[in-house]
């Protein structure tokens, strides 16, 4: 079978996520028929280093040996059962996992289906616990430039407006408040005296604050200090409203270590997990939470009181003996040790681009490298002809408009970085020089 036919049926049938479909009739959709490490193949045999790790969800490679035995092992047992009533030994053994790694005092897992989904768990389970203590707080502040998620509660909380403008007479209520303009210290500063003014006016009203700890993705890889958490979490604790930390991207060892909260030393009031639960196997997330937080809907039953939220596929068995066999690997191996290594490299790779006519920054974050392209009208799609011209070198990255990011699998090579920077290098020579 060739790679045409497939396209071709595809093209009759499909809509693809964040995709302008008519660009397809002139650059074929690429059809994938195995994955092996970092290495995606089509059926004509042509690869491509997975340079995104899949959207980010790729942690040890395709077709990982361990998760397959212990998905396989899952199979022979149990698939899938009801939640509500029921659970089972994976998602048992998985919660109380991820309750001894996550930071201190987060004691209590609730499972969805994805990234978005859990997010909506966040708020409304940040709004009903005010609730339930007897105050109405209905506005959620977030990080200017952020991004969180493409359901209505996600959108909403987000500042993307590519993303959201379109959808803004849906969207529930959200203000933001400035994200530190780079990765200083003194920006950091700077970004809290303006969050600290805003809880002084509208404290009463704020149910929470939820951020991208340490760097923004879908907005373009923004870094910055670990202080602003630090001291974001004290002025929410100062001003009785939540820390919500959305870690879907940043969590399990992306930013350097286990959770970016680490960092700051801090423990949110909710911690949000995805993409790289499951080593990108399968759609799973889980919001952590504080035994006081759970309290306030622990009760006689009141479905007022309640926290009734539900996902036909939460708590899965099969993703979660991914996510256990995941976990499993972090244990095993000294991941965030190696990822030290290839943060390294990465860094030695992005020093090529630093007088790069038409780069206007570069930055990174533990296994997160990004290049800014400066000056470049966005109506010239750059980043699609930079992703073309990479995926006809075999590399396959996906820019966020001018922004080039770097995010592969934790087992990828330091040649297969090397070849990835290449690549990159050879589309800016094409197109910026």
């Amino acid at each position: 079978m060739d790679n045409s036919i497939i396209s071709q049926r595809d093209m009759d049938v499909l809509w693809h996520p964040c995709t302008q479909m008519k660009d397809h009739e002139s650059f074929p959709i690429i059809p994938i028929s195995r994955g092996y490490g970092v290495i995606l193949e089509d059926f004509e045999g042509n690869q491509y280093i997975d340079a995104i790790s899949s959207w980010w969800v790729n942690l040890f490679g395709h077709r990982n040996e361990y998760i397959n035995t212990k998905m396989k092992e899952q199979l022979e047992s149990l698939e899938h059962v009801i939640l509500a009533g029921f659970t089972h030994e994976p998602i048992v053994r998985l919660s109380e996992r991820l309750v001894t790694l996550a930071p201190v005092g987060l004691s209590r897992c609730f499972y969805a289906d994805n990234g978005s989904s859990a997010i909506e768990v966040a708020l409304k389970m940040s709004y009903h616990s005010h609730r339930n203590r007897g105050t109405n707080k209905a506005l959620f502040v977030s990080l200017s430039n952020s991004y969180h998620g493409e359901t209505l509660g996600a959108l909403s909380v987000g500042d993307v407006a590519l993303y959201k403008e379109t959808y803004e007479p849906l969207l529930i209520r959200s203000i933001q408040t400035p994200v530190p303009k780079n990765q200083s210290q003194e920006a950091a500063l700077e970004a809290i005296e303006a969050f600290e003014a805003l809880l002084q006016k509208r404290a009463d009203e704020i149910a929470a604050l939820i951020v991208e700890p340490l760097v923004q993705g879908a907005g373009g890889m923004v870094m910055y200090h670990p202080h602003f958490l630090s001291r974001a979490k004290e002025l929410c604790k100062a001003y009785g409203v939540h820390f919500i930390a959305d870690e879907i991207m940043v969590g399990f060892g992306r930013t350097g270590t286990l959770f970016a909260c680490e960092q700051a030393n801090i423990t949110p009031d909710f911690l949000i997990l995805s993409k790289g639960l499951t080593g990108g196997y399968l759609p799973l997330s889980v919001v952590l939470t504080t035994e006081d937080i759970y309290q306030q809907f622990y009760c006689e039953y009141d479905p007022y009181r309640t926290f009734l939220h539900s996902h036909s596929y939460t708590g899965n068995a099969l993703a979660c003996a991914a996510a256990n066999a995941t976990l499993d690997i972090f244990e095993q191996n000294n991941v965030i040790e190696s990822n030290r290594h290839l943060s390294a490299v990465m860094g030695r790779e992005l020093g090529r681009f630093e007088n790069f006519s038409g780069v206007k920054e570069i930055r990174q974050c533990g296994m997160i490298a990004a290049i800014e392209l400066g000056g470049i009208d966005p109506s010239e799609r750059i980043g699609v002809k930079i992703h073309r011209h990479c995926l006809a070198l075999g590399v396959l990255i996906r820019p966020l408009g001018n922004v080039i990011y770097v995010m592969p699998p934790y087992v990828i090579s330091e040649s297969e970085l090397v070849t990835v920077f290449d690549a990159i290098e050879s589309a800016l020579n094409t197109y910026i020089v």
